[in-house]
């Protein structure tokens, strides 16, 4: 079941956020996807997060991690080895792809694996150029002034 949202109000008061609806789309799409390897997002602070997934069966050489500009991709294919007879297969080794939406400034610090999970550390790091600044208003006597004029009178 697929539902399409109307988005005209939020572009009345936004700019730049345009693919907003394509996230959102592939988003749903995602989700009547397989949710193979099984995967945590967490965050470790305030601008510091982590993604942890079980890819139990593959050793790291198996395993390829792309950064993009706001995407990271995941990719895992096991090398083809001779046939085995398997009377009870659990551990699934199929390749698999994961590509996760990343938030503007959000860099991989890190990737690690420990104990049968590939754990990648994210941090958001916005430019000092792009952080909030006060901006003074030209044109008349500093708000300073205006105070100690009023306290004079």
């Amino acid at each position: 079941m697929r539902t399409s949202f109307d988005f005209a109000p939020l572009w009345r008061s936004t700019i730049g956020f345009d693919h907003l609806a394509d996230l959102v789309d592939s988003t749903l799409r995602q989700a009547t996807e397989d949710n193979y390897p099984p995967y945590n997002i967490e965050r470790s602070g305030e601008d510091h997060y982590r993604i942890s997934l079980a890819v139990a069966g593959f050793s790291p050489g198996d395993i390829n991690v792309t950064a993009e500009q706001n995407a990271l991709t995941i990719e895992g294919k096991k090398p083809e080895t001779a046939a085995r007879e398997y009377l009870y297969q659990g551990i699934a080794a199929r390749p698999f792809r994961r590509v996760f939406n990343l938030a503007d400034y959000v860099q991989v610090r890190q990737a690690s694996f420990q104990d049968g999970l590939l754990i990648i550390d994210l941090v958001r790091e916005v430019p000092e150029a792009m952080k909030p600044r006060r901006i003074p208003i030209a044109g008349g006597p500093p708000a300073a002034s205006q105070i100690e004029q009023k306290k004079a009178a």
